[in-house]
């Protein structure tokens, strides 16, 4: 299994390192001196020429700090990453891409009602699955984590394949207020894209109406294989879904040189959202920035 990347730079940049580390020649270890400071070698030669790449501000630096290190007459190879490990030599240790994975399997949750009996969770059936619709801020349902998109597999023990949206809601009804059990899987329609920003702070794409609707050639966006016709349904983990496209560019400015976008095919999303009023969705949904 080949190493993992979270976009097309952080593969390309450490295909560099590799490559340079591959031909740099092995200088014979000097005599320490008792007198000076020991410092640990760096896995990688200096990598000035990626001052400049794909577009991005980078320096050897900032480059070294994301990768790891090894000490002096250790073995570890910089061309044999473990299998399936993620190497973010661009990316680092990115909290928003940490925010918005997807987890594979199946997890379970425990939901309470609040004073007024309410989860604040409202569900939709599609495809004889059932997912999650709308998440209310500062309700049960968010505070369990329940995200957009996610998939209820069960209730209370049992399988809700088959089942209508009434059907869902009056199970949740007619559940106990101290605890309701539910299996959930992660948005399996959904997917995450890492991008990075360029000189000028741009990603490379354009949103009307919650919708991404271009993608600038060359750019981060389209390296990473952003889509037209797909809904943004978070930024960093953010929900921004209803939100009016002035307060997604903003967020999209605050959120740091490495961003990673939830998408959802267009198709789909309007599915979802069917018969949700638009000021339901920007003063209700969820909009916190999740824990990880």
């Amino acid at each position: 299994m080949a190493a993992l990347y979270p976009s097309l730079e952080d593969l390309k940049v450490d295909q560099t390192i590799q490559a340079q580390a591959r031909v740099a020649p092995r200088m014979p270890f000097l005599p320490i001196q008792e007198t000076a400071a020991s410092q640990p070698s760096v896995l990688y030669p200096n990598l000035a020429e990626l001052e400049n790449y794909m577009g991005l501000s980078l320096s050897s630096q900032e480059v070294q700090q994301n990768l790891p290190q090894i000490l002096e007459g250790t073995s570890t190879a910089a061309s044999d990453p473990s299998p399936g490990q993620v190497l973010a030599p661009v990316s680092g240790n990115s909290l928003g891409t940490r925010r918005a994975e997807i987890k594979p399997g199946v997890r379970e949750i425990h939901l309470c009602k609040d004073e007024r009996g309410k989860t604040g969770l409202r569900l939709r059936a599609i495809d004889k699955g059932l997912f999650v619709q709308l998440v209310q801020a500062n309700t049960p349902a968010s505070l369990v984590g329940l995200r957009f998109g996610d998939q209820i597999l069960q209730i209370d023990g049992r399988d809700c394949a088959g089942w209508s949206t009434d059907k869902a809601h009056r199970a949740v009804k007619k559940a106990s207020a101290e605890k309701i059990v539910m299996v959930v899987r992660d948005r399996p329609f959904q997917r995450t894209v890492t991008m990075h920003k360029d000189s000028t702070g741009h990603a490379g794409f354009v949103i009307k109406k919650g919708k991404v609707v271009s993608v600038v050639k060359g750019s981060s966006a389209a390296h990473n294989g952003l889509l037209t016709n797909h809904y943004l349904c978070e930024v960093n983990g953010q929900n921004v879904i209803g939100l009016k496209d002035k307060d997604v560019r903003e967020i999209l400015a605050m959120a740091g040189n490495v961003v990673t976008l939830t998408v959802i095919p267009t198709v789909i999303y309007e599915h979802m959202i069917k018969k949700l009023s638009p000021t339901l969705l920007h003063h209700t949904m969820d909009h916190s920035i999740p824990d990880v």
